[in-house]
């Protein structure tokens, strides 16, 4: 075979080799990619170019929220949650909180206060790459349960692109699964008192990295209500901290702000300059009503509104309670809903989103829903009870109108609250105008809230405490230029709740003594302080009397009603200043006078003696004639029980002498302190349990009778028909076999009695009074259930005379048994007689 060897080409090793080197490296240059940067990173360096523009924020450039400088993901949840561009609070305060300052925002209610400061939280954590495992790092204290949950739903929405965990502590509910989980929540919002609980109670949790607080409805939670608390909570916060107050009302307060240790804090209240506080979209009015009259006006109003939603606020809780009930009853045509502090939590949240739903409901609540809450398209807020002052309406009315929609509010005023309460509306300068009612339109529902209290006992009870309550908030009330509940008419307030009887405030009575005990001090203060014209005439009180005419309008004037003559004459010796003008014409008395008057010792009244005892004691000593008739009303009018004894039972009760007392079968239930009149339903209750036991006392005793009159007309039958038995005998033996019969019955007798040469014991005689029968006669008679309950119990008496009374006892029982009871055909006095008549011959 031929071969190619002069085709074939020789390779060359080396150059091969340089050649794929060169190639390998030219591919890897190509194939270098620069290196990716890690997530953090590039997060660090978009903090670092925002943190850069927060000093160029400009507000009234800041149109929209993507003018701030704000991260992609708040950004994101704002435009998710359909928040485009800003508020004049939400545009003034952002880029102040970004830089880092404290803040003081009060803006009118409705213009997204809880929003200006959710944005500056999520931003400062964002900004500090906040963690779970970091802790606590921002806290939002609101001053109700409903605001808190509020503001915890819109975080929840703008805040859903970030990784930050947030949590809701609230009272009523589980604190244990919120101690579990507490200390790993980044952003808290909660109310005061279950967060001091948990900085008591919990040890895991802690506040020292906190880097944000902010205190919604500020005034409210540094109000006094609240003091103490939140003194403790600011104890367990750093100071190296910022501080955001946002209100409605905005408090200026030096101590309070002092309190929270701000500093240098920037004061934002963009509707200073407005000449009104509140929203303009707002028509205000405000009506004059009796208070007996507010029922039938509230009623009237809902059936004039049925396609409303409407908030109508009370003062306390326990009106919400039973007035809710009754308008259920009453059915004015529109949805009713209560929400007051009495509930529970799971119903107010319930209750306050069943009411955000519905197009046309009314909402019956106290002022746990007059701050902060966004119940959206609210047509009227009606206040059915006066507000606390004007910063309290301007929350209340705040309910609707929000963010540029409108509506009307309407204040319910008494004729003693109008002037003092319009007069602080006037100060804060909100625009309100008085209307009229027009009289053919209310109803009157009087009669059907008595029908309704008759037919339910429970809701008597209601109505009494919604009484009792509203006056003590009223009296509780610091402004007494507009709140006077010594004004109120008791009774007529009382038949409007559908109360036959104004049930008794014991509070109330104390402070109308209280009261009378107070002028009494001033008007004496005044007599001690006045000028030396007015001593002067004091001086000559003593000198000169005037005319009964005189004493008898001072009597009018000064209110008495006594007519006893000697009190009359005590009178006798008043006289008016103003007579006294041109009694004496020389100077030189009445300067004399002067003189006596300025050295008399002013005495105290230390231990609360009454003018009536200083005249008894003055009539004493100057043994003066006192009658009986005037030492008997004196006691009267204190109340001294004269000639009374006292009589007290082994456990202490007090047994009643004189009248007899009649007591009930059924023992009395304890009366409400605060209720007063006659319960008809408890009394005839009472009236039918003790019927019932009257009538089953009768009825035994009657049984009783019947079977004794039975006894006693069988024992008859018995005497007969032995008396017969005798008679017959007689007729058919002679003489001396009835003589034999006769010595033989009286051997038995005696046999009997004497107990057959063994010792004698008395207990074995039959006794006097009582009626023996046989066992089956009792069986007869009474029937076979207390036949074996009589046989139980002389058996349980046997059973107790074996134990006590030893071997003699068994023996005469054992002879007893045996023997039978003869029927002597005698009277009981008679067998007593003879029985008395054989023991002495025994003896």
């Amino acid at each position: 075979m031929r071969t190619k060897k002069g085709n074939e080409k020789k390779q060359d090793p080396v150059k091969n080799f340089e050649k794929w080197k060169k190639k390998y490296e030219k591919t890897k240059k190509l194939s270098k990619k620069p290196r990716r940067k890690t997530e953090w990173e590039t997060e660090r360096e978009n903090i670092q170019k925002l943190v850069a523009k927060y000093a160029e924020i400009n507000p009234k450039e800041a149109v929209k929220f993507s003018d701030f400088p704000l991260s992609r993901k708040t950004l994101q949840g704002l435009m998710e949650a359909q928040y485009r561009q800003p508020t004049e609070i939400q545009r003034q305060t952002v880029g102040l909180a970004l830089q880092g300052k404290d803040i003081l925002g009060a803006a009118k209610t409705g213009s997204g206060k809880t929003l200006a400061f959710l944005i500056p939280v999520l931003e400062c954590l964002y900004r500090n790459q906040w963690t779970a495992m970091d802790g606590l790092g921002a806290l939002i204290i609101s001053p109700t349960r409903e605001l808190a949950y509020q503001t915890f739903e819109v975080l929840r929405k703008v805040g859903k692109n970030h990784e930050f965990s947030a949590g809701l502590v609230i009272g009523g509910k589980d604190i244990k699964d919120e101690s579990m989980k507490i200390h790993r929540t980044n952003i808290i919002i909660c109310t005061p008192g279950r967060l001091l609980q948990h900085m008591d109670e919990n040890s895991s949790f802690h506040a020292t990295d906190l880097h944000m607080l902010v205190l919604d409805e500020a005034d409210r939670i540094l109000d006094m209500g609240f003091a103490d608390t939140l003194n403790a909570i600011i104890e367990n916060l750093p100071k190296t901290r910022q501080t955001l107050l946002f209100s409605a009302t905005q408090t200026k307060s030096v101590k309070d702000l002092a309190r929270l240790s701000l500093k240098d804090p920037e004061y934002v209240w963009v509707h200073e300059q407005a000449k009104f506080s509140t929203p303009a979209t707002l028509e205000q009015s405000y009506v004059v009503c009796e208070l007996h009259d507010k029922v039938n006006m509230l009623f009237s109003f809902l059936k004039s509104h049925l396609q409303k939603k409407i908030i109508v606020f009370f003062a306390c809780c326990k009106e919400v309670q039973y007035l809710f009930r009754v308008f259920c009853r009453l059915r004015p045509g529109i949805s009713v809903l209560a929400l007051h502090g009495k509930q529970q939590q799971m119903k107010r949240v319930e209750v306050y989103n069943d009411f955000i739903r519905k197009k046309s409901a009314v909402l019956f609540a106290t002022d746990i829903a007059a701050r902060g809450l966004d119940f959206p398209a609210v047509n009227w807020v009606l206040q059915f009870d006066c507000s606390e002052d004007a910063n309290t309406y301007i929350h209340r009315v705040g309910r609707t109108a929000r963010y540029k929609e409108g509506g009307e509010a309407l204040l319910i005023l008494l004729p003693s609250e109008e002037k003092g309460m319009i007069a602080q509306l006037q100060e804060k300068k909100v625009p309100i105008n008085k209307i009229q009612v027009n009289p053919e339109k209310l109803m009157c529902v009087h009669q059907k809230l008595e029908a309704f209290l008759a037919q339910e006992k429970e809701q008597k009870e209601r109505a009494q405490r919604c009484f009792v309550s509203y006056l003590r908030s009223v009296y509780l009330m610091k402004n007494k230029d507009v709140f006077d509940v010594f004004q109120l008419k008791l009774s007529e307030y009382a038949m409007s709740l559908g109360l036959a009887v104004a049930p008794r405030v014991r509070f109330l009575n104390k402070a109308q003594k209280q009261r009378e005990g107070a002028a009494l001090e001033v008007s004496t203060a005044a007599d001690s302080d006045s000028d030396d014209e007015l001593k002067s005439f004091k001086a000559q009180l003593r000198l000169e009397k005037p005319s009964k005419s005189d004493s008898a309008s001072e009597e009018e004037e000064e209110g008495e009603e006594d007519t006893d003559e000697e009190e009359e004459s005590d009178d006798d010796e008043k006289v008016k200043p103003g007579e006294l003008l041109g009694g004496t014409d020389d100077d030189d008395e009445d300067e004399d006078l002067r003189d006596m008057d300025l050295l008399t010792v002013k005495r105290k009244n230390v231990f609360n003696v009454s003018d009536e005892d200083e005249e008894l004691q003055d009539a004493i000593s100057k043994n003066k004639k006192v009658s009986k008739a005037s030492e008997a009303k004196k006691a009267q009018k204190k109340k001294f029980k004269l000639n009374t004894k006292k009589v007290f039972t082994e456990d202490g009760e007090i047994v009643q002498q004189w009248p007899p007392l009649q007591r009930t079968v059924v023992s009395d239930e304890e009366d409400d302190e605060d209720i007063a009149g006659i319960n008809v339903e408890a009394a005839k209750e009472r009236l039918r349990r003790e019927d019932q036991e009257f009538d089953k006392k009768e009825y035994s005793r009657r049984i009783k009778e019947k079977h004794r009159e039975k006894r006693l007309k069988e024992k008859a039958e018995r005497r007969e028909a032995s008396k017969r038995a005798k008679e017959e005998k007689k007729r058919k033996a002679g003489g001396g076999e009835q003589d034999e019969d006769d010595e033989d019955d009286e051997e038995e007798t005696v046999a009997y009695l004497s107990g057959a040469d063994e010792d004698f014991d008395p207990s074995t005689l039959p006794g006097p009074d009582k009626v023996y029968r046989s066992e089956d006669e009792d069986e007869e008679s009474n029937g076979p259930e207390l036949a074996g309950r009589k046989r139980a119990h002389s058996s349980s008496e046997d059973d107790y005379d074996e134990e006590h009374w030893g071997a003699g006892r068994k023996k005469s029982k054992q002879h007893s048994s045996e023997a039978k009871p003869l029927d002597t055909g005698l009277s009981l006095v008679e067998d007593e007689e003879l029985v008395l008549h054989l023991l002495g011959n025994r003896s």
